[in-house]
């Protein structure tokens, strides 16, 4: 979903046209012609300056007004009128952590909450949620944790780098995270809030309509591209989620969208609400580019234009959930970026199923199973020029 950012013009501001029309009038009420360096030229032309900054301060603010125009402050204010209200703020990422004491004891020894732990460089730092106590006859004990600092910086640390305990307490050997740290999310930006204002227009109902659930799960986090919902069964609610890097949703992300939309307050009472992983499916690309001599791009040029434009079919292929593997996109991107032409060995076309099932009388289970296009081996090869 995007929106059409180009300006409405409620007043022409052309400077071109403004000296022409003062011109006009000018001559008209004195009866005198005016010539190019003249003083009136001259005064004329600072007048029609003045104006046009008039006119796109005016078409500015009108456009203020139009949701899909508007921007900063002007979009904020018109969210007073969706379901929204307002831009949501930056959340931090969470993580689970495992700490550890030195040998079992016959007390529980406790973890208080607000316990903090680092990586080894202290570039970020994770608090823990809350107390928890390591049982008697154990060594260790699980616990949620929170980044300090809010945003999408603290997505991403792989299990085991955190490893550093600022809060030392009673027995404390160790420590480090057994998931990946997710669920950050930045503030989003106007294109993001403006998709947010109308994903929330469903949800002035339950979280019963499929675009309900798709409001509650992607307002989870900016990081997240596409969000794919479907029911195989009655009362059975399956959410699909994708990245904007083109992964799938990690384990904490995935709590998060089902700790939102899984609330009591929001989900119908009789909804059994899940999240699951998309079925990815891997292709590879093996594809000879050739040259025109005739082109007035350098060799090397177009070479890195062309690893560009493998680069972008890759983002475009899993950037959507159900999206089919398409060489032809594949194709027209390669020549875009300056080849002659291409022969693509692969990947071939293929239909990946995007969880939406047309005749639920007749589907299958597995057609509920949405695909997401993954990329495995990329083989490029430069055929040099061509002659036409």
């Amino acid at each position: 979903m995007s929106r059409d950012t180009t300006p409405y013009i409620f007043v022409n501001a052309d400077p071109q046209t403004m000296v022409e029309k003062l011109t006009a009038k000018y001559e008209e009420i004195t009866q005198r012609t005016v010539h190019p360096a003249s003083p009136e030229k001259l005064f004329i032309q600072w007048v029609s300056a003045a104006m046009v900054l008039l006119a796109e301060q005016i078409n500015f603010a009108g456009n203020q007004n139009i949701p899909s125009k508007a921007v900063g402050t002007g979009l904020d204010n018109l969210a007073q009128i969706f379901f929204i209200k307002e831009r949501p703020a930056a959340k931090p990422a969470h993580v689970t952590l495992e700490f550890t004491i030195s040998e079992e004891q016959t007390f529980s020894v406790l973890v208080p909450v607000g316990t903090r732990v680092t990586t080894t460089d202290h570039s970020i730092v994770f608090v823990t949620d809350e107390d928890v106590y390591v049982t008697p006859g154990e060594t260790t004990v699980t616990v949620s944790a929170t980044c300090e600092t809010a945003g999408t910086i603290g997505n991403g640390y792989e299990a085991g780098q955190l490893s550093t305990c600022v809060d030392l307490f009673a027995y404390y050997t160790s420590v480090t995270n057994t998931t990946m740290s997710d669920g950050g999310s930045d503030v989003p930006t106007d294109d993001e809030f403006y998709d947010l204002l109308l994903l929330g227009q469903d949800a002035y109902t339950s979280a019963g309509a499929r675009g309900a659930y798709e409001y509650y799960a992607k307002s989870v986090s900016t990081d997240i591209r596409d969000i794919v919902v479907n029911s195989p069964s009655p009362c059975v609610v399956n959410i699909y989620a994708v990245m904007k890097d083109g992964s799938l949703a990690s384990s904490e992300m995935k709590a998060a969208i089902l700790a939102a939309c899984n609330d009591e307050e929001i989900r119908p009472l009789t909804d059994q609400v899940s999240v699951e992983d998309a079925e990815e499916v891997t292709y590879n690309i093996t594809m000879t580019y050739y040259l025109s001599r005739d082109s007035t791009e350098s060799a090397a040029t177009i070479q890195a234009n062309v690893e560009a434009a493998v680069q972008e079919f890759i983002a475009w292929e899993n950037g959507r959930i159900g999206r089919d593997i398409n060489p032809s996109k594949l194709n027209q991107l390669v020549i875009d970026a300056g080849a002659k032409r291409t022969v693509i060995t692969s990947p071939t076309y293929t239909v990946l199923k995007n969880g939406t099932v047309e005749d639920p009388n007749t589907a299958d289970p597995e057609d509920y199973i949405p695909q997401l296009a993954k990329i495995g081996t990329v083989t490029l090869t430069n055929g040099g020029y061509e002659d036409e």
